[in-house]
Order: structure tokens, then sequence, then C-alpha cells
């Protein structure tokens, strides 16, 4: 991606590139000639290519200038979502093993709020307002620093290097380091490319964080390979979107089920359909999304997928091919996808239910494991398929439609909820001896999970679960906050003691208190 910025740099150097609704453009020359300068400011600063950076950054440009720049200068950044708090930050900073973060200026006190004694972090680069007393510190170094270095002209990083981390979670165990090859990064956006034929008309609206693949892989890459514009906001506003789309016209963007459900809840307006987008992915594609989409707001093609962090997008949709509540066919020019018995790894037939297995056909179009984590990539890649944990059907003319999640895990807000980090949070509270997390439908169509909590007091402690949300406040980040609390005497557990988070789902949520968490 960095060596395509630099010739989309020489061919269109005054062509606008990156809008940032909030503030802040840039053109095709300006980023690249950014890029070079970040880079050696990188070098600068001792960093060593190959070298972990961690970047816990809002989307900006000069989000932009840090990822480009490690891009271009062959480190890797270690992309931490900034609303992760507590032992979740604590994890991802620890397991990374980085010496160095590149931080927004109102995020340090969040990070400097993890115990110095776990982690290897000796230096903050401060994005922003360093003048703060809370910043100015011998190990705090001002960002804007960068305008004076001069111009990185080392060797490229090649296909193979890892370009950065980004950490995915499920309910087994802490969040995962997925290691991203820049061949696997440049691959998101070659299919999008490709799945939508994004050509030279285009441009792209992103509201999602960029620290994520959908936002930064899967919208803002494809718009450096094909050389068009992105518009980009901060973060998603439902009241915003058609403003957005009006404004900056826009012709294609991504939205999640949660996201697509909250545009939708929008009261309809006579603007419904004043605006140039027509072309969307929405995955999951639910049926009444995709019919709101195209009658409500015009939008032609609607289209889904399937992918994740660690296999890229190796399942699409097609224009002009409307397929609600399926995911699409293969991606067969670079991935195999088979579905198989989850427990034999046998090949399933068409029509029958078994797990979503992928194998890449590109070198390095692929994770290249998890970070620090060996025995956890081993596992995931038994018999030398993927496991992806997620069923699904196949059908004889290839279209793979997504049922649920084999694995038990949570997923809010487009965000996947470690059950097992958010457990181990609340069981340090005072009075809670055991606390199980487990998904529950939201009660908005399409908005994936909402997130409950059981919990078990300590024998002869009482636990107030008003108080237990506000201590939870500071400890966890805004999407695994639970939503509804309840207290039982015991958690349901299998002979071997795993706790039976479905029979929890079972028992229900009427002894819970809710906290309407939006």
């Amino acid at each position: 991606i960095p060596r395509v910025m630099d010739e989309m740099g020489k061919r269109k150097p005054a062509e606008l590139w990156f809008t940032h609704i909030e503030g802040g453009t840039l053109t095709f020359g300006e980023a690249a000639s950014d890029m070079h300068r970040v880079a050696q400011y990188f070098s600068d600063l001792g960093i060593k290519p190959g070298e972990r950076v961690a970047v816990f950054m809002r989307n900006s440009c000069d989000f932009v200038r840090v990822w480009l720049g490690l891009g271009r200068f062959g480190a890797v950044a270690v992309l931490l979502n900034t609303e992760l708090r507590g032992a979740f930050l604590a994890h991802q900073v620890t397991n990374s093993a980085v010496t160095l973060a590149v931080v927004d200026a109102d995020l340090v006190p969040v990070l400097e709020s993890v115990d110095a004694g776990t982690h290897d972090l000796l230096r903050t680069v401060v994005v922003g307002d360093f003048a703060s007393e809370s910043v100015r510190r011998k190990d705090t170094i001002s960002f804007s620093d960068w305008q004076r270095a001069g111009i990185w002209e080392g060797p490229w990083p090649l296909y193979r290097d890892i370009a950065c981390i980004m950490y995915t979670s499920g309910t087994t165990g802490p969040s995962k380091g997925v290691l991203m090859p820049h061949a696997h990064c440049a691959l998101y956006g070659v299919g999008v490319i490709e799945a939508l034929k994004i050509g030279p008309d285009d441009r792209y609206y992103i509201n999602l964080p960029l620290i994520h693949a959908n936002g930064l892989l899967m919208q803002l890459c494809p718009t450096i390979l094909a050389g068009i514009p992105a518009v980009v906001r901060t973060r998603f506003s439902a009241s915003s979107w058609l403003l957005d789309l009006r404004k900056y016209q826009p012709t294609v963007t991504n939205v999640m089920g949660s996201i697509a459900a909250f545009i939708q809840s929008v009261p309809p307006t006579a603007h419904d359909r004043d605006h140039k987008l027509v072309k969307m992915i929405s995955a999951p594609n639910m049926p009444a999304h995709e019919t709101v989409f195209r009658e409500r707001f015009g939008i032609r093609d609607v289209i889904s997928g399937f992918g994740m962090t660690e296999v890229n997008i190796p399942i699409w949709g097609r224009l002009g091919s409307s397929l609600p509540g399926k995911s699409g066919w293969a991606y067969s020019r670079y991935f195999e996808v088979r579905i198989a018995d989850p427990e034999t790894d046998e090949p399933m037939k068409s029509g029958e239910q078994g797990e979503i297995q992928i194998r890449p056909k590109l070198p390095f179009g692929f994770g290249a494991g998890y970070f620090n984590m060996p025995d956890q990539t081993v596992q995931s890649w038994r018999n030398l398929w993927f496991h992806t944990g997620d069923a699904a059907t196949m059908s004889e003319d290839g279209i793979v439609t997504y049922v649920d999640r084999i694995k038990d895990c949570i997923r809010r807000r487009g965000e996947n909820i470690s059950a097992t980090e958010v457990e181990a949070v609340v069981e340090s509270l005072p009075g809670v001896s055991e606390a199980a997390a487990y998904a529950i439908a939201s009660d908005i169509p399409g908005a994936e999970d909402d997130l409950a909590l059981a919990i078990v007091p300590k024998e002869g402690e009482e636990v107030d679960l008003q108080l237990l949300a506000q201590q939870v406040e500071d400890l966890l980040p805004r999407f695994a906050k639970p939503r509804y609390l309840r207290i039982v005497s015991d958690l349901p557990r299998t002979a071997t003691g795993k706790v039976q988070r479905a029979m929890l789902r079972r028992q229900g949520i009427a002894d819970a208190i809710d906290r309407e968490i939006v």
C-alpha cells in the first residue's frame, strides 16, 4: 500500500484524496510526501524496520500519516482500539511487547493508567496538544516534529513482511493479535475493488474506525489502490449519515449490521434519495435491511460478504445479484472455501450446515498467525484449514449462507467481545465471586447482540448491581459494557466445569436490571 501511495502521489499530486470531516485534507501528493517524512521521523527516533509500534489514535489526517509512515519505513503498526480501557488495554500493550506508542493527546492518561510494571512501553509520541501538563514529560515526544524530518530513502518493505497487528476477540481467552503481512492488507482492497467494480468516478464514505480492518483495509485501502477520494468521519453518527451523503456526494460506502439498523431507525425524510450513493457493502446483509436501503434510499446495489481479520474477505456478493440474507460466492481467485464438520473436518454435502473453513492461494495474502500465541495459531489451523468458528451452508451453485457462530462469542456494535476479559474485570470487584458474560439478541433488529452479565456474589455478601455498573464504567471499553446485569446463586456448568452460556441465554433477563447502553 505505501508503494502505491508513492505512485499515486506522482501520478496525481494535486488531486484531493483524504477529507476528514472534522477537519483537514490531504492530496495524494501531500499524503505521499508526508509518508516519507514520517518514515524518516520514526527512523530518527531509533525505531528499526520490523519493530512494533502501538498506534492509539482516532480517525484523522495524522492517523493516516502515522499508518503510512510506519508502513513505508517497514515497522509494524499495532493498532489499538481507542475504546480500550483497563485490563483490555493492558493485555494488548503487554502482549505486543511495544516500546513506543503513538497516542492522541487526550488518550495519554488512558494509556498511562496501565500498570507500568506489566509492559515494555518506554516512550510515547503525542499527537495533538503537547502543551498539556499530562503529556509534558521526559518520556513523551511531540509528533509535530515529523514536519522537520527529512525524506526516508531506505528500502521498501516486502509483500511478505508484517505490516500491522490487529487484535480480535473470542470467548475462550484474551484477545489475539493477528499478524497481517503487506500482501494480506492490500488484498482486502483488491477484493473490494473487484467486487464493487470501483472506478475513477467513485468516492468512498468511511465512518468506521481506521484501527479496524473494515475501515482501514476494506475502505481506505481501495481508495489508494484505485486513486479515488475518501471522505472520513471520526465516528459513526446515524443522524449525520444522510447529511454527509448529501454534502460530500460519495458513491460507495460500507455498513455493518448494527450500523444499518441505526441508520434505518432514523425517521424518513423527503431527502432520503437526494444523494449519489449507488453501491454499498452491508454485512451481514439482512433481507429487511437490503429492502430499506434499496427502496427508501434508492441504492442500486447492496452486496454482502464474509471475512475475518485473520482470513481477509474470502466470500463476496456480486453487483447486480441481490442475495439478501446470504454472504455470496467464494473469492476463488485467491481463496479456497469449504463447509466442513467442525469436529471431524470432513467436508459437508451441498446444503448441509457446517463450519466455514478457509485457506489462501496467494502467498502471504492471509493472516500469518497470532503474535506470541503459537498454540492458538496451531489450533486455528488444524488440518491445514483455518477454522472460522462460524456456521454456514453452501448451495450446489456455490452460494454461502451464514447461519450463526459455532464458537460462543459475543458481537456488539461491530466489535467482538472476549467474555473472559469482561469476566476477569468484574470478578476483581468487591463482593463478586464469579461472573459470566453472554449474548442476548438486541431489541433493535439486525443490531447484533447486547451483553448480559450473570453475577454470583461471594458467600455472605451482597452485590449492588447499580453500584457495580458504575464501577465498570472506567474499567471496560464502551462496546464491552454490559446492558443487562443479574444476580444468580450459581452458574450452569458442563460436567467438565465449562460455563453453559446457552443455558444462561435460555434463562432470560426478566430478573436483570437494564442499563440501556446505546
